[in-house]
């Protein structure tokens, strides 16, 4: 485990077959290793060590009771970890490979540690679709922990420059698969107990995961079930954090603001505006997903006080960027 007081190399790998054999062996020695997927960039750790998640934890600040994701390479290796009832099995067939996370009961057999569990007895299961997750996870044989790379409480990264920019010197390696495509994290859904529960919005939306399960009544959010702690990733109140303040679905914009945009529409006194980035000058919710996190972190720049983000509609995937941008703007 790496200590975060003390700074290694980290090397920036290329995916061929070197590149891999590398980060999957540095994987297997329980090391830190972030790695591309088809939402965001990982921080990959041996999720049945211990002492690798540990490394996640220290190397990302990140608070201990947020449970990890385990990112295996196929629904036989997640059953191994998990045990996947009817709703869960449909989910899975119809999704992944793909942006979204089961949290299901515990296996029997199940390796993925407690501490990445964040002792319940449920675990978060991912199978990714990209190509370069696919071969590493493949190589490394054994199910890969890996939240976001980057400091908690910070903007996800998309590419492995932004990786970098948190993390360099305090992971061993990062294998640069290029930008990512979806750019938001996975969509979460709860299947315990008989009842099927949306965690978190991301890459595959709730009107998806009805036309699967039979009804989008059958889709409760985690607010209908007052939990004590965190089932999940992402769930805590001020998550997905630039250094700025964020103050959302704006009108007109204050002097001395940047301002974050979607659609043809601005805001009045947009001229105001110190620095100005569009999401999607067409209202493409697929395309504001992809850029949310890189124009975040180009807007949050030193000095800068307030990032004011023009109005996104809720509907498809724009629920998953309004609940990011919600945890950006909770106070801190």
């Amino acid at each position: 485990m790496n200590d975060p007081g003390s700074m290694v190399q980290t090397d920036r790998l290329s995916p061929d077959e070197a590149g891999l054999a590398r980060a999957a062996t540095l994987l297997r020695q329980g090391r830190l290793v972030a790695f591309p997927t088809e939402t965001v960039y990982g921080l990959g750790a041996d999720a049945t060590d211990a002492s690798a998640v540990a490394g996640i934890y220290a190397a990302k600040d990140r608070p201990r009771f947020n449970p990890l994701i385990a990112h295996v390479d196929g629904l036989k290796a997640a059953q191994e970890q998990g045990v996947f009832e009817d709703a869960a099995l449909r989910l899975a067939d119809a999704f992944w490979p793909g942006p979204l996370t089961l949290v299901v009961p515990v296996a029997p057999g199940g390796t993925v540690c407690d501490l990445a569990r964040a002792g319940l007895d449920s675990v978060g299961l991912r199978v990714p679709s990209h190509p370069v997750a696919r071969a590493l996870l493949s190589a490394v044989g054994r199910p890969v922990a890996a939240p976001s790379a980057n400091r908690s409480g910070r903007v996800s990264p998309t590419t492995a420059a932004h990786v970098l920019a948190d993390l360099d010197g305090r992971i061993d390696a990062v294998l640069d698969g290029g930008s990512a495509d979806v750019g938001v994290e996975s969509t979460i859904v709860a299947c315990l107990d008989g009842t099927i529960r949306l965690l978190r919005p991301g890459g595959v939306s709730r009107e998806a995961i009805a036309q699967v399960i039979g009804g989008i009544g059958k889709v409760l959010t985690e607010d209908d079930n007052h939990a004590d702690a965190p089932l999940a990733p992402g769930m805590l109140a001020s998550h997905y954090a630039p250094r700025a303040r964020v103050r959302r679905d704006v009108a007109e914009i204050m002097p001395g603001e940047a301002a974050l945009l979607f659609g043809p529409m601005r805001p009045r006194h947009a001229e105001r505006a110190v620095a100005s980035l569009n999401l999607s000058p067409t209202g493409d919710l697929r395309e504001a997903a992809a850029a949310l996190f890189s124009a975040l972190r180009a807007l949050d720049q030193p000095g800068l006080a307030t990032i004011a983000v023009a109005p996104i509609p809720e509907a498809g995937l724009g629920e998953a960027i309004n609940d990011r941008l919600r945890r950006a703007a909770a106070e801190r």
